[in-house]
């Protein structure tokens, strides 16, 4: 996904809003300005379009409510929106947009369309249990009715688009060189995307240590629950992985020190016997002691899941994260910024954060080329709240990882405190 478009969604107002993804991009802005509420949308677009599913706006670990406090609302009477709608494209040619409307208290998309230069098709309905219909275009601007009035087709058939296309070619119900044009361009976007799996997202707070553990289901989940056990299974089941996997957690753990060296210890040889995850550090002439991870504070437990779903072999192509530096020192913070920085190559990582440490570490390996990420590969998109709705500004960097595009309110807040430490300002009693 190279960008984000959205319209009378949540707090971003009626205008038509754009927002640049990048490999890296990093959400900033003071709290309650719709930073979740973006990650949200991303999901929500990529399974309405790869899933061919109605998405959940409630499910874990965004709980965005009901159509009422999705759409985005000015308030009084008629201020709330009937409808809010969001795209996405790929290379700037290759879009998918939605539309959303309220079926009983749900948001429903009641029209899916997809474009490919000047070719596009679009799949509309009503709303839950209703046939879809078809329009398709093949020069920019003119839509056209694909199909009699009086033939709908459903999705519960197992009819998605293409097998939708195929069908109304088959009954000729449109010029062969149209039906080829759209055709040609759905297979262009299911092929064009790389995020064959769907996106990671982790919650805000993660899951709390345990001192011993016993085996469960390997299922992903947003707070990190089974990370232990996928560690502990790894162990058991494939050394190979396990050591790969073991050596990138402790490249990072030494880095940011908070460990340099993590084992699992397992109470027995099957998969089934309880275990326990036990980091140490080094001092200068010895190793230290092995410690239990509910012993060795907060941070680490709070940081294992990102770190393990980031250094995975087997890990998903792109990332919604929201704080991952919580509980973490500063030197630990910074150390996160350069492993997004490594990960990103070939994925796509999206962090919300409020971590200055993060972004100003991007912005120093941007700039010494420490990972090889270079300046394109970074947006920061900065969400500034306004009277009644909060802009969304595509923030960039330059070869010296200088922050370019931003307005004059972004990081006035940091600097207003570096001139006030310094003494150049004097504190506003009001806000005492």
């Amino acid at each position: 996904m190279d960008r984000i478009t959205l319209q009378n969604y949540r707090c971003f107002g009626s205008e038509e809003q754009s927002a640049r993804l990048a490999p890296l991009t990093l959400l900033v802005g003071p709290n309650s300005t719709g930073k979740t509420s973006f990650l949200a949308l991303i999901r929500a677009l990529w399974d309405v379009a790869f899933r061919e599913v109605v998405p959940n706006f409630r499910e874990h670990p965004y709980d965005l409510g009901s159509f009422e406090d999705i759409a985005y609302n000015s308030g009084g009477r008629n201020g709330r929106a009937d409808s809010f709608v969001a795209s996405f494209a790929e290379d700037d040619s290759i879009a998918f947009q939605a539309t959303f409307a309220k079926d009983a208290t749900v948001p429903f998309p009641i029209a899916r369309r997809f474009v490919n230069g000047e070719a596009g098709f679009e799949l509309y309905s009503n709303g839950f249990g209703c046939s879809e219909r078809a329009r398709y275009c093949t020069i920019p601007g003119e839509w056209h009715s694909w199909g009699s009035d009086d033939r709908a087709f459903s999705a519960k058939d197992g009819l998605f688009p293409i097998g939708l296309i195929i069908r109304l070619i088959q009954l000729r119900q449109t010029p062969a060189s149209d039906a080829d044009k759209i055709v040609s361009l759905l297979e262009d976007f299911d092929l064009q995307t790389e995020f064959d799996t769907r996106p990671f997202a982790s919650a805000p707070v993660r899951s709390q240590p345990q001192r011993t553990y016993n085996p469960i289901l390997l299922a992903h989940d947003t707070g990190g629950d089974y990370i232990p056990s996928y560690l502990a299974n790894l162990y058991r089941r494939d050394a190979d992985d396990w050591q790969l996997l073991k050596s990138r957690l402790e490249e990072f753990g030494k880095a940011s020190e908070l460990f340099d060296e993590i084992s699992v210890r397992s109470f027995g040889k099957s998969d089934g016997d309880p275990f326990q995850i036990q980091v140490r550090k080094f001092g200068k002439r010895r190793k230290g002691p092995w410690r239990n991870l509910i012993d060795v504070g907060y941070g680490v437990s709070q940081a294992l899941p990102v770190l393990t779903e980031l250094l995975r072999p087997d890990g998903p192509t792109m990332f919604l994260l929201q704080q991952p530096e919580v509980h973490l020192h500063p030197q630990a913070q910074a150390a996160l910024g350069t492993l997004f920085c490594q990960t990103a190559a070939g994925r796509q990582l999206v962090i919300e954060t409020h971590s200055d440490y993060i972004i100003d570490r991007v912005r120093m390996d941007v700039r010494d080329g420490t990972t090889g990420l270079k300046p394109e590969d970074v947006s920061i998109l900065y969400f500034e709240p306004g009277d009644l709705s909060v802009k969304v500004h595509s923030v960039r960097l330059d070869k010296l990882g200088n922050v370019l595009d931003a307005p004059p309110s972004y990081g006035k807040f940091f600097m207003d405190e570096v001139n006030r430490s310094i003494g150049l300002v004097k504190p506003d009693v009001r806000n005492r």
